[in-house]
């Protein structure tokens, strides 16, 4: 998660949402990492998990993840969480909820709920609170200068 919240405070210095993610192999390796980069290359799929799956993808050569675990600082969006399921990852690892988009359980329960062809385990809360005040920080930052 260190590595993950290390992205996601690059994201922020690039005036990108502060979210970072890596997916581990099953020896602890990591074989992708992600930050966001909707803002700078103006691409909506530039979320941190699309990047981070996308590259350890390239890293084994092969589009099926199967007993890798991602590692993300905010429960993934719809989209992530069902690129998460397409890719089979075996386990979703994630720092803080997300109670308006959450994909995994927040809001949706997107490849937990058993209704696809792949489940994958989760476990929230890791590390929050540094998460949390990532993102608390940007957005406070954010809405400060749109008082200007």
């Amino acid at each position: 998660m260190n590595e993950a919240l290390a992205l996601a405070a690059e994201a922020a210095a690039a005036d990108e949402v502060p979210i970072g993610a890596v997916v581990v192999d099953s020896d602890g390796n990591v074989i992708g990492r992600g930050r966001n980069t909707r803002e700078g290359a103006d691409d909506p799929l530039g979320h941190a998990e699309l990047h981070a799956i996308a590259e350890a993808a390239r890293a084994v050569g092969d589009w099926r993840l199967v007993g890798t675990t991602m590692i993300v600082t905010l429960e993934p969006c719809a989209m992530c969480a069902g690129a998460l399921v397409n890719a089979r990852v075996r386990r979703v690892v994630w720092a803080a909820d997300d109670p308006k988009a959450g994909g995994m359980s927040s809001v949706y329960a997107i490849g937990v709920d058993g209704k696809l062809n792949h489940t994958i385990i989760c476990e929230a809360g890791t590390l929050a609170d540094r998460s949390t005040a990532l993102l608390q920080a940007f957005f406070g930052a954010r809405r400060g200068a749109n008082r200007s």
